[in-house]
């Protein structure tokens, strides 16, 4: 796995955003609030969490090139050697509350306006096609979950206090896998949500099922839904 060089203009590996009260909101949000993501709640218990504030809106533009530094920058940390998981977690507090609907452009447009920006190849171990079963995020030449989050999801784990990304590595989730505790995690995930929000979230499927593109905005969708994002490397006929 290679990453590329940080610039100096870059942020500081560990961020000084979890000094902020947003962090704080954050951390009760997934903690005091009894978050069904388990590996959310581990992440904050041992404080490996890269938090970054931007206050900008989600869809900003000028967003775009400081994220993409966050994330390169969280690779660069990220001990891919030993078995303790981080994630990159980055809030909007400026983002206006909106619909699903809206949130969802503005999520999509953000991951859009990364990818134009972003020099490395897509990872080779996940797909580029988002309509494809085997799709997954890639920035820096590495694969991500992402999962957007805002205070009118309609489901309570993605309500948090101000509009989110979470930056997941893939390679966390093959790492489970080799460890053999994949399936349980993800089982008690899904039954935690269920008893957080009545029923399991209609969009969770195990990676290969179905393209995971349907999970990013936590909007339900049908199979009419057309994932907006294009690849730059692929023409256009």
């Amino acid at each position: 796995m290679t990453t590329t060089e940080i610039p100096e203009t870059s942020i500081p590996l560990k961020s000084k955003s979890r000094s902020t009260p947003y962090y704080k909101m954050f951390e009760d949000f997934i903690l005091k609030n009894d978050h069904p993501c388990i590996m959310a709640q581990t992440t904050f218990k041992q404080k490996s969490v890269n938090f970054e504030v931007f206050q900008e809106r989600l869809d900003s533009d000028s967003v775009t090139s400081r994220l993409l530094v966050a994330v390169k920058n969280y690779i660069e940390s990220y001990q891919f050697e030993n078995n303790d998981f981080e994630t990159l977690i980055a809030v909007f507090p400026n983002h206006p509350r909106e619909d699903e609907r809206r949130f969802e452009k503005a999520l999509w447009k953000q991951l859009q306006s990364l990818h134009e920006l972003d020099t490395k190849d897509w990872d080779t171990s996940v797909s580029s096609d988002p309509n494809d079963t085997k799709f997954s995020f890639s920035l820096n030449g590495v694969s991500f979950y992402i999962v957007g989050m805002h205070p009118d999801s309609s489901r309570n784990a993605r309500k948090a206090p101000f509009a989110t990304l979470v930056f997941n590595l893939h390679w966390q989730f093959e790492k489970l896998r080799t460890m053999n505790v994949y399936d349980n995690v993800r089982d008690r995930i899904r039954k935690r949500d269920s008893e957080t929000n009545g029923s399991i979230n209609p969009m969770l499927k195990d990676f290969g099922k179905q393209s995971e593109a349907k999970q990013y905005s936590g909007r339900a969708v049908d199979n009419s839904w057309k994932c907006p994002f294009l690849n730059k490397n692929v023409e256009i006929r």
